[in-house]
């Protein structure tokens, strides 16, 4: 897929101005870095906008939801904006990680797996990865008892396949959202519109694309009611 344009697109005013205002007055790279954090994981609502994947950060800021891919774009974005060190990783995950939220008839019609990002932020030359701001806290704790009820290892938008998660600002110590379904290893870039243009991108395809905004509606309610 080609992609012109920078998605993580730091230097945009709404950007810069909302970096400033997370971080203004402190100077210690570890409460900015909580304070980014905490704004995407729960300003930013678990849910899928309009367009999938080829989203820019100020939009995102405007749309008010996000999921893996784009909000991993608006975080990097504002850590560009307050600079902070930070790269995108990317990887294939188990699209079963969404069951609960995609509509079952949908599996049928979407491949087994898709293309998944997180963050890493260096801290003291060590690059450190996270992703417990996927999910906001309100969505998480739901989705939590509904998987833990289930006895599934991965659905509603976690896995604790390794029997832990986390929706806490962590590098894996308390655990991760996402990582115990996430499959082949795509490396890391400095702009999600590096990996959508490569071979490694694996996006949806014409007809995917034609039926997602009915995909959408559903996948969105069924979060709502997730949250509630």
């Amino acid at each position: 897929m080609h992609v012109e344009e920078r998605l993580s697109d730091s230097d945009h005013p709404v950007i810069k101005a909302k970096a400033k205002s997370l971080i203004h007055g402190h100077e210690e790279r570890m409460y900015q870095m909580k304070s980014i954090f905490y704004f995407v994981r729960d300003e930013i609502k678990f849910g899928f906008p309009p367009k999938w994947d080829n989203v820019k950060a100020s939009e995102t800021l405007t749309h008010g939801i996000g999921y893996c891919n784009t909000k991993a774009t608006l975080f990097k974005a504002l850590c560009d904006a307050s600079d902070i060190p930070c790269r995108i990783h990317t990887a294939l995950i188990d699209i079963r990680i969404m069951q609960g939220i995609i509509p079952k008839i949908a599996f049928s019609f979407l491949p087994d797996k898709g293309s998944h990002s997180w963050i890493e932020v260096q801290i003291d030359a060590e690059w450190k990865s996270i992703d417990s701001y996927i999910n906001d806290r309100r969505l998480y704790d739901g989705a939590l008892k509904k998987l833990v009820m289930s006895e599934m290892t991965s659905a509603y938008s976690i896995s604790r396949s390794d029997g832990n998660s986390s929706c806490e600002f962590n590098f894996g110590e308390q655990g991760f959202v996402h990582m115990g379904a996430v499959t082949d290893d795509h490396g890391t870039w400095d702009d999600f519109s590096e990996y959508m243009a490569s071979p490694k991108y694996r996006g949806m395809n014409r007809l995917q694309l034609i039926f997602y905004p009915i995909l959408v509606k559903r996948m969105n309610q069924n979060i709502k009611r997730l949250r509630n």
